[in-house]
């Protein structure tokens, strides 16, 4: 069934535009000429944000802020084994995402550091990513609480599906 979802998309979009009268051709072109645009003015921002992270992680700062921050995080609910992935899901897709694999291999994908593991990964952002993206093209200027509302939100759903986890 849900094969036929991005289909029928296609054809009440096709349809919608014949009945108003408009070129449903020029309005993708246009759109997909602006997406490039848009990206070409994002990928400063990007390669910003890239960059300190991959530098965060390789140069070990992540492991040792990590293990810092392991006993605060076992208070909380939250495994200490997953200090790593809480810290770096935020700032890097693909340096948690490498973190989980090693958490899976490690520990295993059925056990209860595996699924916190999961739902951290599953449940949180990449906060200063999607941050960089949306306001890198709006009009917004002052971050002063945006940025850190969405670490804490973070945080946040982080401690709840651990203990969520705990209690399955």
């Amino acid at each position: 069934m849900t094969i036929y979802i991005v289909p029928l998309i296609f054809l009440t979009v096709l349809g919608i535009s014949f009945l108003r009268k408009k070129d449903a051709y020029s309005a993708f072109v246009k759109g997909a000429g602006s997406a490039l645009e848009l990206m070409a003015g994002v990928l400063p921002y990007l390669m910003a944000v890239m960059i300190a992270c991959e530098l965060f992680r390789t140069s070990g700062a992540s492991a040792v802020f990590s293990g810092f921050m392991s006993p605060a995080l076992e208070t909380v609910g939250i495994p200490g084994e997953l200090s790593e992935l809480v810290l770096l899901r935020p700032l890097s897709g693909a340096g948690s995402l490498s973190v989980l694999e090693n958490i899976y291999a490690t520990y295993g994908t059925d056990c209860f550091i595996g699924r916190c593991a999961s739902v951290v990964y599953g449940s949180s952002e990449t906060v200063f990513y999607v941050s960089a993206i949306y306001f890198s093209k709006s009009e917004v200027r002052n971050l002063r609480y945006a940025i850190p509302l969405a670490l804490v939100a973070a945080f946040i759903g982080n401690i709840v599906g651990c203990n969520l986890c705990r209690l399955i």
